[in-house]
C-alpha cells in the first residue's frame, strides 16, 4: 500500500487513527468501532454527488486511491468481524463477501485480505460479467486476493451462477454485500439483480448483512431505493454521514451505521 503525508485535520491526529493504521481496531466491538470513529460520525451529512467530489480533489491533492480504499476496506472488516462476534455467529461459518466489479468491490477486496490475515473464513463472490474488476484501484486489489490461497473465490457472471453460489448461504457467518456504492443510479441488471436478491434471502435465513458505503440499490442523497434494493442490518458507509441513509427509507434500509474515517483531507472536503 502506497505511503501519503498525513494531511489529516488536528482533531483527526493522532488520537483518532485511521482503520489501516489503528492496532486496536480488530479488537473493539461495534459499539467500540462507533466510538472510535465519533469524529466522522459528528460531521455534516454529504450526499453521493459530494463525496464523489471529496474523494476525486483528494486524489488530486496526492492521496492515492489505492490508499484510500485500504482505509475503507480495512474498516469493513473490523465491522463485519465486530458484527459477526455480536451476533455470536463467529463460528457459524464463512465472511461471504459479495463483491461488484467497481470500486465498492474493490473495498469488499480489501476487507477479505484484512479477514484471512485475522484468522476469518472467506468466500468472495465477484458479481460481474468480466473476470476483473473495472477500475485500476479495484483490479489491484483483486490480485492480491487472487494469489491469497486463504480466501475462496468465485466468479458468478450470469444469474445462475448466483443461485449456486447461494446454497447454503444459511450457514454463512455474516454476508457483506460489497456490489454497487456511491455512483449507481437507475434499475438493477442481473448479475446484480440476482446477487440482491441473494443477499436479501440470506437475511431472511437469519444471517447479518453488512452493506459497503450503502445499501446496494439504495440512493446515498436521496435514500431512495430501486427494487430490489439491498436491506441490511450494518451499513459502513464513509468519511461523513450520508443524507440519504439519515432519510426514512434510507434507514430502514441501512440498519445500524457506522461512519468510518478514511484520511480524505479538509483540502478537498467542500460542501
Amino acid at each position: 500500500m502506497p505511503t501519503v503525508p498525513d494531511t489529516r485535520p488536528a482533531s483527526e491526529r493522532p488520537g483518532d487513527p485511521l482503520p489501516a493504521d489503528d492496532p486496536e481496531l480488530f479488537g473493539l466491538d461495534l459499539r467500540g468501532l462507533r466510538r472510535r470513529w465519533a469524529s466522522a460520525a459528528s460531521r455534516p451529512p454529504i450526499g453521493a454527488a459530494g463525496m464523489t467530489g471529496a474523494d476525486r480533489r483528494a486524489q488530486a491533492l496526492g492521496i492515492p486511491g489505492e490508499w484510500l480504499m485500504e482505509q475503507a476496506g480495512t474498516a469493513v472488516a473490523a465491522a463485519a468481524l465486530a458484527l459477526a462476534a455480536d451476533t455470536d455467529r463467529l463460528d457459524h461459518g464463512p465472511i461471504v463477501i459479495l463483491c461488484g466489479p467497481g470500486n465498492n468491490g474493490g473495498d469488499g477486496f480489501v476487507a477479505a485480505r484484512r479477514l484471512a490475515a485475522h484468522g476469518a473464513r472467506v468466500i468472495v463472490g465477484l458479481i460481474a460479467s468480466t473476470a476483473r474488476p473495472s477500475t485500476p484501484d479495484a483490479a489491484k486489489n483483486w490480485d492480491r486476493i487472487v494469489r491469497d490461497e486463504r480466501i475462496t473465490i468465485v466468479h458468478a457472471p450470469v444469474a445462475r451462477d448466483i443461485h449456486v453460489l447461494g446454497h447454503g448461504i444459511e450457514k454463512a457467518a455474516i454476508v457483506v454485500d460489497a456490489l454497487l456504492g456511491t455512483g449507481f443510479s437507475g434499475p438493477l441488471r442481473d448479475p446484480i439483480r440476482s446477487a440482491v436478491e441473494l443477499i436479501n434471502r440470506a437475511r431472511g435465513e437469519m444471517v447479518p448483512v453488512l452493506a459497503v458505503d450503502t445499501p446496494t440499490a439504495v440512493d446515498l442523497t436521496s435514500g431512495d431505493p430501486s427494487d430490489p434494493a439491498v436491506r441490511a442490518d450494518l451499513t459502513v458507509t464513509f468519511h461523513r454521514p450520508k443524507t440519504g441513509l439519515l432519510t426514512r427509507n434510507g434507514k430502514a434500509l441501512a440498519g445500524r451505521v457506522l461512519v468510518a474515517p478514511i484520511g480524505i483531507p479538509a483540502d478537498a472536503d467542500r460542501g
